[in-house]
């Protein structure tokens, strides 16, 4: 078992200065693209992505089966995901201020480290109660990585390539989504969803080994004053202000929890009639993450040439396109559709997520911490309603109302972050400066 590393302030040459949000100025350029160090930071961040949205969306897979067996109804079933990713959401901000004052690497090792064994409890649960407390530990522990791996990057990333780390990150975490809910889906269709969970937590745990040994010690980074309570809602207060950066969060609201939605019912449709599919055919619809992988990755370079606004905004068409497609009856056409929507949706999150440190010019903990509470609650909320839409009237009730959501952000978009002109040959691309 690697030890965790003493933290140290950074050895970046030339001067460093503090702001009072946490935020670090300093003459420290960043790892540049290809690199020993951008190589390492990358591969150890896709580890953490593995580890953390294995161990989120474990259960997804295998929701009917548990349905079945707990005698519980879809949306209960659902709440595992639900009370996993609130969980998550109400403790981004505080890991957000603890890894201003400890440090970003180890505020991450604690936070995985603390997941995996909560991960390794879950097959224990005696009640379905007992289930969904552990679950929301689990999402507790796990808010230590989202809310500060784009933090990371944006300190840690030569600026040019900090939208394409993103995308790189973001691909890592379908990677672990996809695994989790596919090893899930095989091993509960043999052994139950206890099995299940157990096998996506000993998953979890490799990777959580493989980021604990790659990641390399923060040199874009200094521990921030103590500012207290009121340094904090100061600093929270003025990204609240910035328009920009609240349409990221409810482009993040609404995205995510028309995303979950999806995914949390569609195994449920597709096991009844007319398709009445088995657990391990339909854990396979979750290949669709591949387009997510593929997606993310490209949108940082696209970005680059015609701008994150632009991006964004065909990300969300794509949603649209591959929803209306899930509104037939055809199994190819669902599946091809699913393919669209899914790489649309990480197309939009990659640009998101990375966009809000670029917009924050302080407080990026904080900024990219707002922008996952957002994200969550959606999966939260609007994961866990759209199964009252579903259990009520139906897929074509929950996809149209997915798709109003994926319209209203685009428009938000749209007015919020106008078009920038193309930058004159030799000038950085609109996408990369912001």
């Amino acid at each position: 078992m690697p030890r965790f590393p003493r933290f140290r302030r950074p050895a970046a040459p030339g001067p460093a200065r503090l702001d009072r949000a946490g935020g670090t100025h300093a003459a420290w350029p960043g790892h540049a693209k290809g690199s020993p160090a951008y190589r390492k930071i990358l591969a150890g961040l896709a580890f953490a992505g593995v580890a953390t949205f294995a161990q989120l969306y474990s259960t997804q897979a295998v929701l009917p089966m548990m349905a079945a067996e707990l005698q519980v109804t879809a949306a209960e079933a659902a709440l595992t995901i639900s009370l996993a990713t609130v969980g998550l959401a109400v403790t981004v901000l505080p890991w957000s201020f603890l890894a201003d004052r400890i440090g970003r690497v180890r505020a991450m090792m604690w936070g995985i480290s603390a997941a995996t064994v909560l991960g390794l409890l879950v097959p224990l649960a005696s009640s379905f109660p007992m289930l969904l407390g552990l679950r929301m530990l689990e999402g507790m522990a796990l808010g230590g990585i989202p809310a500060i791996a784009i933090a990371y990057l944006n300190e840690e990333v030569n600026k040019v390539h900090a939208a394409l780390a993103a995308g790189t990150y973001v691909a890592g975490t379908t990677l672990g989504g996809l695994a989790g809910r596919l090893l899930a889906g095989f091993v509960g269709e043999l052994w139950g969803w206890r099995a299940a969970a157990l096998a996506v937590s000993l998953l979890a745990a490799v990777a959580a080994a493989l980021f604990l040994v790659l990641v390399p010690q923060a040199r874009g980074f200094s521990a921030a004053a103590a500012g207290g309570f009121r340094g904090a809602f100061r600093t929270l207060a003025g990204h609240g202000r910035n328009p920009r950066l609240l349409a990221l969060y409810v482009q993040a609201f609404l995205l995510m929890g028309g995303f979950v939605a999806v995914y949390n019912y569609l195994g449920f449709r597709l096991s009844g009639e007319p398709f009445s599919l088995p657990a391990t055919i339909i854990s396979l619809i979750f290949l669709a993450y591949l387009s997510g992988t593929v997606s993310s990755r490209w949108a940082g370079g696209l970005a680059a040439r015609f701008g994150r606004r632009t991006v964004l905004i065909a990300g969300t068409v794509l949603m649209v396109a591959g929803l209306a497609l899930t509104l037939t009856a055809l199994l190819p056409l669902i599946m091809a559709g699913l393919l669209l929507f899914t790489g649309g949706f990480f197309a939009a999150h990659s640009i998101g997520a990375g966009w809000t440190g670029v917009i924050a010019t302080s407080g990026r903990a904080q900024a990219a911490s707002l922008y996952n509470l957002a994200y969550y609650l959606g999966s939260s909320v609007i994961g866990w309603a759209g199964g009252l839409v579903f259990q009520s009237l139906g897929w074509t009730a929950l996809a149209l109302t997915v798709i109003g959501l994926a319209c209203t952000t685009a428009v938000i978009t749209a007015v919020v972050h106008p078009a920038r002109p193309a930058p004159a040959p030799g000038a950085p691309a609109p996408g990369v400066s912001g």
